[in-house]
């Protein structure tokens, strides 16, 4: 993700090419993520069994999620955030709409919240990370562009995080050390990723 020539650490984004990257690739994380986590589960705290598709999930929302499942957001965290859309589509045994749709999200103004609080990645259910449709007319993906371009946010996508819900509301901790290491491609600007919540 770029914008005025430029990706995250201020380099020229011509530095990745069809040929790979040339600056901010994948295999410099080669040795993994770990964390300590924290999931921030959208439909247990709305009672509902998953959030409608394009609803933006604001910074005052995680805030009370979190002071609801009782785990403080802190300095470093891989924040997980739970939709329900993968649920949805699993209970309905229908992938129409998963890829590219509307989807519910956090929405563009959780870029101070994930800055101002030093989080090191934040994950979702969802194919995209933010709400669906934008909430930008002349930005797509406004989240990204603030968060990978400027701080060097770590996104992940497409997490299946019911397992770790029913485990979380069943312990009452809602906090867990987070694992994640992603394939070496050099040059490669995103990897598929087997992520462990260890409790």
């Amino acid at each position: 993700m770029f914008y005025d020539e430029k990706m995250y650490n201020d380099r020229d984004v011509r530095l990745v090419t069809s040929r790979g990257a040339r600056a901010n690739s994948i295999d410099r994380i080669a040795d993994g993520v770990v964390a300590r986590g924290v999931l921030l589960d959208l439909p247990r705290f709305r009672r509902v069994p998953w959030l409608p598709d394009g609803t933006p999930i604001f910074p005052d929302e995680l805030d009370a999620c979190a002071e609801l499942q009782g785990v403080t957001v802190e300095r470093g965290d891989a924040v997980l955030v739970r939709t329900g859309m993968l649920t949805r589509c699993l209970e309905q045994k229908s992938w129409q709409g998963y890829c590219g749709g509307p989807a519910p999200g956090l929405s563009v103004h959780c870029a101070r919240w994930l800055y101002e609080r030093e989080i090191a990645a934040v994950a979702t259910d969802t194919w995209g990370v933010e709400v669906i449709p934008n909430e930008t007319e002349d930005c797509f993906q406004p989240l990204h562009m603030i968060a990978l371009r400027n701080t060097g946010l770590l996104f992940g996508e497409m997490f299946h995080l019911d397992a770790l819900s029913n485990a979380c509301a069943e312990d009452g901790n809602y906090a867990f050390c987070f694992v994640a290491p992603p394939l070496p491609i050099t040059g490669a600007v995103g990897s598929p990723i087997n992520p462990l919540a260890i409790k």
